[in-house]
């Protein structure tokens, strides 16, 4: 096991308030804009310290530069620009464990990695899905946006619209990936592919749909007060902590 985040975590004074085997506390950051492989790294260590119990649960919240990422049984064929295209524009491919299809990350988007005890929660992978819908269509509540569910179409949808991706992996009883809510990434990069195996004219955001510019980081408290309902969580800001983790696996 990788005991870098767990070091970091341990020398913290966050481990005064927060207890891992209570089963309700989590730890949250946001993480600025973070490449794709290091932000992967960062969810395997702390999948493996969850596991042992040595830390609480962790949403970790951040944006990624240009990438498309792919399923862990599908989404190859579903990049349907020559892969030369891709390296003069300088987009990532990623091949990942994750569910789901392949799907685009860029700046402007929110990406949510919760790192969660689920047998600790008494939820199945279906049921977690379903509340991580439920945690963006609250948000999305907040800001006037009505967020629904789409028969045989994960994620959340704006009328036809799909507004965010959802794809986990689930180890150990630990989550990893989550969310991608689309806030004022580009869009146009979801033409490069069938998101989710669909068509990419399908794909909204919340800047779209308002009109108006949006960023990220404004939705960031409401992401993690719904978070922190639908799960039962008190979940507590500490973008210290989580930035040190990342460091200490980057440096």
């Amino acid at each position: 096991m990788d005991t870098t985040v767990t070091r970091v975590y341990g020398v913290s004074n966050i481990r005064n308030e927060t207890h891992a085997s209570s089963g309700r506390e989590c730890l949250a950051g946001y993480l600025g804009v973070v490449p794709y492989d290091l932000a992967l790294r960062l969810q395997q260590a702390l999948l493996s310290a969850r596991a042992e119990g040595l830390i609480p649960d962790v949403l970790l919240l951040l944006q990624h530069p240009p990438s498309f990422t792919v399923g862990r049984f599908r989404g190859k064929e579903d990049i349907i620009v020559p892969r030369e295209m891709l390296t003069r524009e300088g987009i990532a491919v990623f091949h990942t464990n994750r569910g789901g299809s392949v799907t685009y990350h860029g700046p402007g988007q929110l990406i949510g990695y919760p790192v969660l005890n689920l047998k600790e929660k008494g939820l199945g992978v279906r049921q977690y899905i379903w509340s991580l819908e439920e945690v963006i269509i609250r948000l999305l509540h907040t800001i006037g946006i009505q967020g629904h569910r789409v028969a045989d179409h994960r994620g959340v949808w704006v009328g036809d619209k799909k507004i965010c991706s959802v794809g986990v992996n689930v180890s150990r009883d630990i989550s990893t990936h989550g969310f991608a809510l689309n806030v004022s990434n580009e869009l146009h990069y979801f033409q490069y592919i069938r998101p989710c195996g669909l068509a990419s004219e399908v794909m909204t955001s919340v800047s779209e749909l308002s009109g108006r510019s949006a960023e990220a980081e404004t939705v960031l408290s409401d992401a993690i007060r719904c978070f922190s309902e639908v799960f039962y969580l008190g979940c507590k800001r500490r973008d210290d902590v989580c930035l040190a983790m990342l460091g200490a696996l980057s440096g």
